[in-house]
């Protein structure tokens, strides 16, 4: 095995495989024929006009959208189809900064392809000399990959929230990091992907930082989502990611990210080359004016 098979693992998804979906002549999103053929039971919310799903265009409004989609998904809930509801509102627009067009349900996003964000904190010690990460194993009753390795912090981006904002609010939750200390994080750029996965397609962008925490410092899990944390050379943690598809699959990404960044994958690496191909062939597919 090889750092590129966890690259592989992310085959990039062909839009062309797939309907838009959009809103006010905007491609917000991505469904498959079957699911758009499930979105015609509701004609009042959706409206499907040859190989597009638009959202119908009575509903002018956030406020509008978000209530109708929100009536649909409980619906799709009720039949099964949307299984893990978390009841986290995310954000559906132009752009991370930009007009929101509405929110729906986070479990539901993968349905309609949209794009998602998100925070990854790799969070390393220095303790003389050496070069340390915390990994976390996610709790075997997460819906998405449980016991599986993650970050010491990583979390979904949610409607209203800042970066920053949610980077502190998911640090106190996972790890009982101080906010003093959070905020010490700093911004280490971003990776994105478009894939299927089991869940439906992700398409997703991931903004990753760095912390340095001090050699005392004990994670703690204070919202029931880790079930342990380690403390691992970093040696210990490139080999999992290289030998073993332990790690999360977005996780490993980003920490294949940190490796190169930080040149311990360096320049004559026989991989190196590939990898930094394969992270940016991933990228996220955004949204595209549909006229």
């Amino acid at each position: 095995m090889s750092y590129l098979d966890r690259i592989r693992d992310l085959p990039p998804l062909d839009p062309s495989d797939y309907w838009p979906f959009a809103v006010e002549g905007v491609r917000v999103g991505l469904v498959s024929p079957g699911f758009a053929h499930v979105l015609t039971d509701f004609p009042l919310v959706f409206h499907i006009d040859g190989e597009t799903v638009s959202l119908n265009p009575t509903l002018a409004t956030a406020e509008s959208r978000t209530a109708a989609v929100a009536g649909v998904l409980k619906s799709l809930a009720r039949r099964g189809m949307i299984p893990g509801w978390r009841d986290e509102p995310y954000p559906v627009g132009l752009s991370f900064d930009g007009e929101v067009c509405f929110t729906m349900e986070r479990a539901a996003v993968p349905l309609f392809g949209v794009r998602a964000y998100g925070v990854h904190i790799n969070g390393i010690v220095i303790d003389g000399g050496g070069l340390k990460m915390w990994v976390a194993r996610r709790s075997l009753s997460k819906p998405s990959a449980p016991g599986k390795l993650d970050h010491l912090v990583a979390g979904g981006q949610p409607a209203g929230l800042g970066l920053k904002e949610n980077l502190i609010k998911e640090c106190a939750e996972e790890a009982a990091i101080p906010k003093k200390l959070a905020e010490l994080a700093t911004s280490a750029g971003a990776i994105s992907y478009c894939t299927l996965r089991p869940e439906g397609i992700r398409n997703d962008v991931l903004y990753n930082f760095d912390l340095e925490l001090p050699p005392e410092f004990t994670p703690r899990n204070t919202d029931g989502e880790v079930e342990e944390f380690f403390l691992w050379e970093i040696e210990q943690v490139m080999e999992r990611v290289r030998e073993t598809d332990d790690f999360k699959f977005n996780c490993a990404l980003v920490i294949i990210d940190f490796l190169l960044r930080r040149g311990l994958i360096p320049p004559d690496h026989p991989e190196y080359g590939g990898l930094l191909a394969g992270l940016g062939r991933c990228g996220a597919v955004g949204p595209e004016r549909m006229d």
